[in-house]
């Protein structure tokens, strides 16, 4: 309603995915347990008409906004979140708790909605791991850390990968805000990072995957196996690209035997899940 007033009075059109045109995009608001909340305004352009006005509209709708943030994305196509970020008001991060961590969160950090599963889901993934305090552990697609955090309680030491920089950036002050000192993470994308890694002789006992929905590129599966850890631990929220991938590791000795979904989107068709694979000997 706040969003839907400011529109009418400041003259100020929806985006039109078929002819590129208009200026507001998506409201984007992420949220912690307690009740707290960021809201991101993603328009296609770089500024809002009359932007203290939306930011007034915003407060009265959210009294427990903690920051308002600008983002631009004037890309072509139903992408949400843009490559720039401006903060029109208060934090441009969001505090939460999870898997007894603290973090903080800006709006690119991937974070899952449903925090609560999320933390049924992480311990199904460390408990695949089967981890005793002695293996050095690789985890891709690593967002804030958030896996990558968990599994440093029962790992020698992890290494988290991940392509956005801000993420990147919110991973490693996590790691500070918490004391965890066993982590370290490296920026790029999953298939060079992968590569690297094998060109420095690396062999990580565990690796453990969260990819978007298109699952993993063939290369990466490929640098994976190449690393010959013990076991992979892939976290899906796709099932039909995680069952693709499930069979390309199968074809380099990776055979899959457990797995266990966790529904984090009731009454949604999706659902994430959890599978472990083991190098056969």
């Amino acid at each position: 309603e706040a969003l839907r007033e400011y529109m009418q009075s400041c003259r100020v059109a929806g985006y039109d995915e078929r002819t590129g045109r208009g200026l507001m995009r998506h409201l984007y608001v992420r949220s912690n347990a307690a009740g707290e909340s960021l809201i991101c305004v993603l328009v296609n352009g770089d500024r809002l008409p009359k932007e203290d006005r939306l930011v007034a509209l915003l407060r009265d709708a959210c009294p427990k906004c903690t920051g308002i943030v600008l983002g631009t994305n004037t890309k072509k196509g139903n992408v949400i979140l843009g490559d720039r970020y401006r903060t029109l008001w208060g934090e441009d991060r969001l505090e939460d708790t999870l898997c007894g961590k603290r973090f903080r969160l800006s709006v690119p950090s991937f974070y899952q909605v449903n925090r609560a599963q999320a933390e049924r889901l992480y311990a199904k993934a460390i408990e695949f791991a089967g981890l005793t305090g002695q293996e050095t552990v690789l985890d891709l697609y690593c967002g804030a850390g958030t896996i990558t955090l968990a599994l440093s309680d029962h790992a020698k030491k992890v290494l988290g990968a991940e392509i956005v920089p801000e993420a990147i950036d919110d991973a490693r002050e996590n790691a500070v805000r918490n004391g965890v000192k066993n982590v370290e993470f490296f920026c790029g994308d999953a298939s060079d990072v992968a590569k690297k890694l094998v060109q420095e002789h690396l062999r990580p006992d565990v690796i453990t995957v969260d990819p978007p929905r298109k699952g993993l590129a063939a290369d990466v599966v490929e640098s994976i196996a190449a690393m010959q850890p013990e076991k992979i631990v892939y976290v899906s929220c796709d099932s039909a690209t995680m069952a693709r991938d499930v069979k390309r590791f199968a074809a380099l000795g990776y055979k899959a035997k457990r797995a266990c979904a966790v529904d984090l989107f009731p009454r949604a068709d999706h659902v994430e899940t959890v599978a472990l694979l083991s190098r056969e000997k």
